[in-house]
Parts: structure tokens; C-alpha cells; sequence
């Protein structure tokens, strides 16, 4: 029910023909992930209760500046409104430097909701960006400032749900970086960003595991899943030739081609400092281990794994093979 209610907020968003109707959409997508977040874990109510304030403060501002649009057309103030309009969007979705709230409440979900938080929750409120005026200006400083936090505060991380958060935050720089060239660069980055979440996100679901010296435990005889665990951080980290390489590698390709020469040269620095943050999680799984092996998951549970790392491995191959030729 909750499912499809979400879905229904996000689609009224997108396809609104006006801006109180993509506001109704917000706050039907709001009221729907609320129950999901329910869980009997002390720290999911508390995560609940945070989420739903900021939510309901930039939802608030949102507001504020379509009656703002009604009211006061005769006066020329479209400029302010859609910087404080835009930067309410941000909020929403937790770019910097309004991230503030965004790893302390994904520390507190379950790995379903942070997967929901990471990916659909972005959708909306970045089709409404791409449909509004947005100051170049703005928009560079955002991608910058996202960029570099997202790498740096990410650093001495052991709980790997803050982790993806601060890495989710990174990946909003690079998506922002894509409003500057092409929708269809966006929809591809989404798209494969999702996919990358979704192989880390459904190992660590179906073993329990929340923080780094869990995996080193986890994982101490099994190195299939070692391999795997290491190859979906390093292509969410956009080392080439995995997956990941690919959307970011056409992002500052088409930010060359239009001239934002140094904005594609900020965002390489700062994601080779986020590179520290996967490579950390992925070394030390392979320099530790232990004696006792307490891996136990179902051949259905392994398939399912291993078929959404295929696509991972095939992403990397086609690749390599293009590149090659090209």
C-alpha cells in the first residue's frame, strides 16, 4: 500500500502542471514513507521524528515561494524566489551544504529505507530542479561543496550506513554536474548509481550487517563474496574499468565540451579524495580474518546477489570492449 502510494506521490510530482501540484506530491510522498520507516529499533523513531521536521521545514519554504510566485508577479523578485525555492529542493534531498540531517537519519533505517532515502526519495526533487531556473552560480557551488564533503567527512566512517550516505552526497555533485550537459547524462547516472546501490545495499541486508568489523568477520572465508563486496565499492567509487566509470567518465566529457574546464578538474580532485574512503572499506577486508566463519545465506538469497553483480562484471566488460575499439 505504502509502495504504491510513494510511487503516486513521485509521479504526481513529475507530471504536475503546476507548482502546488508538485508541492501535493511532495507531501504525499512524505506521508507514505513515513510508516515505512516504522521499525522497533530506538534509533528508527528517533530517525523518523528528524526526517519528518526537515521534510516538513523545507516543505514549508516550498510554499512560501509559490505564494510568493501568485502573489507578487507584478514585482520582480523571481530571481530570489527560485534561489530560496531551489535551495528548499537541495534540502529535500540532502545536498550539501543542507546535509546536515541526511547520515545521522540514514544511521537509523534499515537498509530497505536506505536504499529508498538514496535513490527513489532524489528523483523528484531533481526533475523539479531540472524545471526550474537555476542559477549557474548557485548550482556550481552547490556541486563543489557537495563534492568535497561528501569525500572528507566520509573518511573516518566505521558505520557503512553514514558511509553511504556521505557517498550518496558526492554522487549528488557529480548528478548536479549532469543538469549543466544533458537530462539523458542524468537519467544514465541515476540509473547505474541505483543499480550500484542496490548490489551493495542487498548483500549487506540479507547478512545483518551495519558497521566495517562486521564484514571483516562476515566475509573471512568466503572470497567470492569478497570480491564482489570489493568490486561494487570500487565501482561506486568510479574506478575504471568498473561500472561506476562510465556515467562519470561522460560527465566530464560533456562538461569539457561545454567549457566548465575547472569545475571538471574540482570534481576529479575531490573524487579521488572519496576514493580513500572506498578503498579503506576494501583493503581491510582483505587484510583481516578471522577463524570462525559465520556466513549462512540461501542458494536464493546467493543467486540473486551474484545475477545483480553479473550485471556489474558485463557493465565493465562492454566497456573495456568499446573503449578498445573507440
Amino acid at each position: 500500500m505504502f509502495y504504491s502510494t510513494l510511487l503516486t506521490g513521485s509521479i504526481l510530482t513529475i507530471s504536475g502542471i503546476s507548482w502546488f501540484t508538485a508541492w501535493i506530491g511532495l507531501e504525499l510522498n512524505l506521508l507514505s514513507i513515513m510508516p515505512m520507516m516504522k521499525d522497533k529499533m530506538k534509533s528508527t523513531s528517533e530517525a523518523m521524528i528528524k526526517y519528518f521536521m526537515i521534510q516538513a521545514m523545507a516543505s514549508s519554504i516550498i510554499l512560501f515561494s509559490i505564494l510568493i510566485f501568485q502573489l507578487m508577479k507584478e514585482i520582480n523578485l523571481s530571481n530570489y524566489t527560485y534561489i530560496l525555492l531551489n535551495s528548499a529542493l537541495f534540502m529535500k534531498m540532502g545536498a550539501a551544504p543542507f546535509h546536515f540531517w541526511y547520515p545521522e537519519i540514514l544511521s537509523g533505517l534499515s537498509w530497505e529505507n536506505n536504499f529508498i532515502m538514496l535513490t527513489w526519495q532524489k528523483i523528484a526533487p531533481m526533475i523539479l530542479i531540472l524545471n526550474t531556473s537555476f542559477s549557474l552560480i548557485l548550482i556550481s557551488l552547490l556541486i563543489i561543496f557537495s563534492s568535497l564533503l561528501g569525500s572528507l567527512q566520509g573518511f573516518n566512517q566505521i558505520c557503512l550506513r553514514k558511509i553511504l550516505a556521505y557517498s550518496s552526497i558526492n554522487h549528488i555533485g557529480w548528478m548536479l554536474s549532469s543538469f549543466l550537459t544533458s537530462h539523458t547524462i542524468w537519467l544514465f547516472y541515476f540509473l547505474i548509481y541505483s543499480l550500484i546501490n542496490m548490489s551493495i545495499i542487498v548483500i549487506l541486508q540479507k547478512m545483518n550487517i551495519f558497521y566495517m568489523n562486521q564484514i571483516n568477520k562476515l566475509f573471512s572465508f568466503n572470497l567470492k563474496l569478497k570480491f564482489i563486496y570489493m568490486l561494487n565499492f570500487l565501482s561506486l567509487g568510479g574506478v575504471p574499468p568498473f561500472l561506476g566509470f562510465i556515467p562519470k567518465w561522460l560527465v566530464i566529457n560533456f562538461l569539457i565540451i561545454n567549457n566548465f574546464y575547472t569545475l571538471s578538474m574540482i570534481l576529479i580532485i575531490f573524487t579521488l579524495l572519496a576514493l580513500f574512503m572506498y578503498f579503506r572499506i576494501t583493503f581491510s577486508t582483505f587484510s583481516l580474518f578471522y577463524k570462525q566463519n559465520i556466513l549462512n545465506y540461501s542458494n536464493k538469497i546467493s543467486y540473486f546477489i551474484f545475477f545483480l553483480n553479473f550485471l556489474t562484471i558485463m557493465g565493465s566488460m562492454i566497456q573495456i570492449i568499446s573503449i578498445s575499439f573507440f
